[in-house]
């Protein structure tokens, strides 16, 4: 199923183009590993990133109680589907993975294909501001570190809202602004993904308990986002000379720049990242 790009927001679209272009793929799956695209849970010095990557997925997946082969999930903004493939393998659920760009998804696709779980996930190229589903059709609506690139996030949560089942769960992680930080001071943060501002926690309690949805907790695990950017800095530099074969030169420096703006301002407390859950009443 494939949405118009006519129907996508300014800020959605411009994501999609980043995230389709041979740099951006091409970086990502080097140094992700071509699994997970999100913020890792480390917990040693030799954590790899794709190790920490994957341990988020299965902390998330620890909050949500009843995952089995009846469980129907919905990832939105699902790379290259590394959480879809762990919770179709592991727990035997269907998942569809919605994801902006077509790139990813075909890397999706394909490793789905080869890994045998092809009949388990299905992967739609779309925008999670509107999602091409049926009211209340999912037990569980997951997403990680996708939310910040929309430009209507009152409506992405809406749209999750709707799509779950009474019951259901919303879990999600976000790269959130502090409470009452200063735009100024997250300007370049905020210039490096093409945005005009950040949603916070306060913001995604209000849009969904304003929607019905019952708040169960927020696991705050602001630590690692500097420690995660913190290491895919260094795993760039040290492979800057291997990246330069699938990754332009100008790329790369942007990247670099790019990354210790997020290291920046996580130390310096005008960031926050955890994992969200929420719960719709039955």
């Amino acid at each position: 199923m494939v949405q118009g790009t006519e129907t996508y927001s300014g800020v959605v679209s411009t994501a999609r183009e980043y995230y389709n272009s041979d740099d951006a793929d091409n970086f990502y799956f080097h140094i992700w590993g071509g699994e997970d695209i999100h913020i890792g849970l480390y917990e040693g010095a030799d954590d790899t990133i794709v190790d920490a990557s994957r341990r988020t997925v299965e902390v998330m997946a620890s909050l949500i109680p009843g995952l089995d082969q009846q469980a129907r999930v919905l990832d939105l903004g699902a790379g290259y589907g590394g959480a879809a493939r762990y919770l179709a393998r592991k727990f035997g659920c269907r998942v569809a993975a919605l994801n902006l760009s077509e790139k990813e998804n075909e890397r999706n696709r394909a490793m789905n294909r080869e890994q045998g779980l092809e009949d388990r996930i299905d992967v739609l190229d779309g925008s999670f501001e509107d999602v091409p589903f049926e009211d209340a059709v999912f037990d569980v609506v997951w997403s990680q570190d996708s939310f910040l690139h929309s430009g209507d996030r009152e409506r992405v949560i809406a749209e999750a809202v709707r799509v779950l089942k009474p019951g259901g769960f919303l879990v999600f992680t976000d790269i959130m602004q502090v409470e009452g930080v200063e735009k100024e001071t997250l300007q370049p943060v905020l210039d490096r993904i093409h945005l005009d501002s950040l949603g916070s926690l306060s913001f995604y309690r209000g849009a969904a308990e304003s929607r019905g949805m019952s708040f169960v907790n927020f696991e705050n695990r602001t630590e690692q986002l500097p420690r995660h950017y913190g290491r895919v800095l260094a795993v760039t530099a040290d492979r800057e000379n291997d990246l330069s074969a699938h990754v332009s030169e100008a790329y790369l420096q942007r990247m670099k720049t790019g990354l210790q703006h997020w290291i920046d301002a996580g130390e310096n407390g005008r960031l926050k990242w955890g994992i969200l859950l929420f719960r719709k009443p039955s």
